[in-house]
């Protein structure tokens, strides 16, 4: 397998704080998305891009792929398999495997990813609690979309493939248990959410960051926002500054029988679009003369 570099898919330094990782990941993500990217091999960068976030958001994903990286390692060197995977040495460890449905955001990883954090077996010690009938633990990463609308997601585990149906609105930590399908018993799947390009989850409540311009900002206007509906119009108030939120009711995860669906929550952020020509660059000078040097005190 080949060891990617992760940091430099990113455009971050390998010293970079989980808050710089993620603005550069919504960035990438929003740049190269499959349903608005025009540029060549999109498709192909917005997986390399969302398999690096998988990677580098979890501290000890993170801390097992510094320790291979330290090794010298460059993009394209080719990495020999390692006995029980590479994460045991990350602190605490791995105490199960991990399973990515296929598919969502989240999906269709690497070769070099699956062999660092996929393709692990328990180690001796390392069972999370009783494990009756020699039953398998493992963590099934979901996309949003599929706890969004409780439908089935397709993965392979032990030689197989499943499609396990994901309850509407499940939570991280709830178990989907399989009978006969581990290694010496049942399989229990505890859910996690995958990452996703456009979507943060607080509780049931979904956040999206929406790239705006500054005339959108500054006079309002009504823009398309997606959900995991879904797109809708929303209406932006004049007078709107960034980091502004505005919140779509009962929009968010579904609430199942624990009462209500979530929000989600839209966090304007107000991008100047880059300047193409002479007109383009004059009204960026009127606005300039408009505003006077000193508009960061306004």
């Amino acid at each position: 397998m080949q060891f990617k570099d992760y940091y430099e898919i990113l455009g971050v330094e390998p010293s970079a704080g989980e808050a710089e990782i993620k603005t550069a990941y919504r960035r990438l993500a929003r740049k190269f998305h499959p349903d608005v990217s025009k540029e060549a091999g999109a498709e192909e960068k917005f997986k390399a891009v969302n398999e690096a976030y998988e990677a580098l958001r979890d501290p000890q994903k993170r801390a097992a792929y510094d320790q291979l990286r330290s090794r010298g390692y460059r993009p394209g060197d080719e990495v020999q398999p390692q006995a029980g995977g590479y994460a045991h040495g990350a602190p605490e460890g791995f105490d199960f495997d991990e399973i990515f449905a296929g598919g969502g955001a989240g999906g269709g990883f690497s070769d070099f990813f699956e062999e660092m954090f996929g393709r692990r077996r328990h180690g001796a010690g390392q069972q999370r609690g009783p494990q009756p009938r020699g039953d398998t633990r493992a963590k099934l990463a979901v996309p949003l979309e599929a706890v969004y609308r409780g439908e089935s997601v397709r993965i392979g585990v032990n030689g197989k493939t499943l499609d396990v149906r994901v309850p509407k609105g499940v939570r991280p930590g709830q178990v989907i248990r399989l009978g006969g399908q581990g290694a010496h018993g049942d399989l229990l799947l505890e859910i996690e959410y995958a990452a996703h390009p456009q979507f943060e989850v607080d509780g049931r409540n979904v956040i999206h960051v929406l790239a705006v311009a500054p005339w959108e900002a500054a006079l309002g206007a009504t823009v398309s926002v997606p959900t995991l509906g879904g797109p809708v119009e929303l209406r932006i108030p004049a007078d709107s500054e960034a980091g502004r939120k505005l919140r779509l009711r009962g929009r968010g995860l579904p609430g199942g029988a624990s009462g209500a669906n979530g929000d989600q929550i839209v966090e304007l952020e107000v991008l100047a679009p880059r300047a193409h020509d002479d007109a383009q660059r004059e009204a960026y000078r009127k606005m300039q003369e408009a505003f006077g040097g000193d508009w960061r005190r306004a």
